[in-house]
């Protein structure tokens, strides 16, 4: 079952929003992560990763700028934290002209 999400940057005060797409044990498996920047008029970028405590994050995506409108699908992925403890996690970057957009649909 597919999971949706409208992510928007924080206040001009913070430099970046940090969400919780799953946490650990959600027991949900996941093979498919479509990203959508859907701010009218910059672009954003973002880190999604993977988080363990006592192990650390793991990227998926590291500052990749996502262009007015664009999607970005992220597939042939296999992750299930159902046992191992990580939490799924994207983080938007911003800069004091903008309060970043994103949808997500993670399947």
């Amino acid at each position: 079952m597919a999971r949706y999400f409208n992510i928007t940057g924080a206040s001009s005060a913070a430099a970046e929003l940090t969400r919780e797409l799953l946490a650990a044990g959600d027991d949900i498996s996941v093979s498919k992560i479509s990203l959508t920047n859907i701010h009218a008029t910059h672009p954003c970028t973002v880190d999604l990763y993977v988080e363990r405590k006592l192990a650390g994050k793991f990227y998926l995506l590291k500052g990749v700028e996502l262009p007015v409108g664009a999607t970005l699908i992220y597939d042939n992925m296999k992750f299930n934290n159902s046992t191992k403890g990580f939490g799924l996690f994207l983080k938007l970057n911003k800069s004091i002209s903008e309060t970043p957009s994103v949808d997500v649909i993670l399947q």
